[in-house]
């Protein structure tokens, strides 16, 4: 039996007839070229070389040579991230718009999606609030009111709604700055976008593309060719991601160390203690609910979690989130590709609604304010109704000012949380991609479309690999013409 066996398994050693040791190599091999424990790797790196860079000595305004590496390999990579974010967030919302004519019940998943948004929304500002009731982080601080500085962008509703009327077609906007005086003075112009309305103008053009039918069918089929173009590309950026974390990471422990948070640790404690209960207490109860596995979840969507901690921009997560929501936790290609995009933009349980809540009653605290129950009922409605707010400017600092304004609460108190503010963002923006994952999951569970067997299937697969399968396998639907309908398992 044994020269058989050696026989069969020429490249099996002869001390190891059963071909475990060779097995033991790829599993190593494979764990080491492993995409999550590369992030992990440079998360480590990073607080190492972080604290490297700190010890060198140096200022804000004259940082030395190791932070300044650290900070333009960071800011770099930043940069490229959020390069295409308006070419993908047009062709990508367009084309799940599109989509939907190949799923069944496109309108019940739509409006389920939108719910699950809200009530997960709900219980993350519930969180908040609890926490600051409990912790009074306002209370236990160590900055004083000459400490404030002037937030930079400031949201209000009227503010939010005129935002939602496109400028122009790009939904860009351009300001320009003067820098010197007389003969040397020099104007610079900087280019910004508003996210919230290319979504809206993309939403319109694709709503009008299904309304038009066949005469559209051209302009869908390059709307989605340039998508997979954008997204081919965006995952040459992520695969830069683990130099990208050691580079963000060192950034923070460089500038901060520790003496941001000595003063304001209280508030960060309390953020992240909310941030772990929605994470590992909230989200594992929403699965098991619904009759999934918790450890698929988790493994599943670990890898665009993790990216979004270090990246700290769900546009810029956003294609490896889908990847992994239709890879691994086996959400149809279909309605992923209409979910992910638009939790990306309007779904922010960190952002929009633990933070704000839990950050507006340190404001409140910190000024000795006291909040009626009408007042917290308003924190309540802002972070569930508000949250696409977020997608238009700065994220989570206009969505403070705007629960700020809305409760009559000093704007100035925002200043307070600058300092600390990439720190906590690393957080808030992991929840946000862990509750992008998790809904557009739910919703195809609970109406029969999850492939389960891809969900509890071995993890292990490279959300990069077999982009030709996964490419072959949508012409095959295309050219079946299948619609999207429940599984039969």
């Amino acid at each position: 039996m044994t020269s058989t066996k050696t026989e069969l398994n020429d490249d099996v050693p002869a001390n190891d007839p059963d071909g475990d040791g060779t097995k033991r190599k790829r599993r190593a091999l494979r764990w080491l070229t492993s995409f999550g424990v590369q992030i992990i790797a440079g998360l480590v790196a990073g607080v190492i070389v972080g604290l490297i860079a700190r010890s060198l000595g140096g200022t804000a305004l004259e940082p030395n040579w190791l932070t300044t590496t650290v900070t333009t390999i960071g800011n770099s990579y930043v940069s490229l991230l959020t390069a295409a974010v308006v070419p993908l967030v047009f062709t990508a919302v367009v084309s799940s718009i599109a989509n939907l004519r190949r799923v069944s019940n496109a309108a019940r998943l739509a409006v389920q999606t939108l719910i699950w948004f809200a009530v997960t929304a709900f219980v993350a500002v519930l969180i908040g609030i609890a926490l600051g009731l409990i912790v009074q982080p306002g209370v236990h601080t160590g900055v004083s009111k000459a400490a404030e500085a002037t937030p930079s962008h400031v949201g209000s509703w009227w503010a939010f709604l005129t935002g939602l009327i496109p400028s122009n077609i790009f939904g860009l906007g351009a300001q320009s700055q003067a820098i010197g005086t007389g003969a040397s003075t020099a104007i610079t112009t900087t280019v910004s976008f508003n996210v919230l309305q290319v979504l809206v103008i993309s939403a319109a053009i694709g709503i009008a593309a299904l309304l038009v039918g066949k005469k559209a069918e051209p302009f869908l089929n390059l709307t989605s060719s340039v998508l997979a173009i954008i997204q081919k590309v965006l995952w040459w950026i992520i695969r830069l991601a683990p130099l990208g974390t050691l580079a963000l990471i060192a950034k923070a422990v460089a500038t901060y160390g520790w003496d941001a948070l000595g003063s304001l640790g209280v508030f960060v404690i309390a953020i992240y203690i909310g941030l772990v209960i929605i994470l590992f207490v909230v989200y594992p109860i929403i699965v098991r609910t619904n009759g999934l596995s918790i450890k698929q979840y988790y493994s599943g969507a670990w890898p665009a979690i993790q990216l979004g901690f270090v990246s700290r921009s769900s546009m810029g997560t956003m294609p490896l989130t889908e990847r992994v929501t239709e890879r691994n936790l086996g959400v149809p290609r279909e309605y992923a590709a209409f979910a992910v995009p638009l939790g990306a933009t309007t779904k922010m349980d960190g952002c929009a609604a633990l933070y704000p809540a839990l950050a507006s009653i340190f404001v409140a605290q910190f000024y000795g304010i006291h909040l009626t129950l009408g007042q917290y009922l308003l924190i309540i409605v802002v972070a569930v109704i508000g949250s696409a707010a977020t997608a238009g400017t700065t994220g989570a600092t206009v969505m403070l000012t705007l629960t700020l304004s809305t409760l009559g609460l000093p704007l100035a108190g925002v200043g307070l949380l600058l300092a600390i503010d990439p720190i906590i963002d690393m957080g808030r923006t992991a929840i946000n991609v862990a509750g992008q994952a998790l809904v557009p999951t739910i919703v195809a569970k609970r109406n029969g479309i999850l492939d389960l067997g891809l969900y509890n299937a071995a993890r292990g697969r490279d959300p990069f690999n077999d982009d030709d399968v996964d490419d072959r396998e949508a012409a095959d639907s295309d050219a079946a013409g299948g619609r999207l309908e429940p599984a039969s398992a």
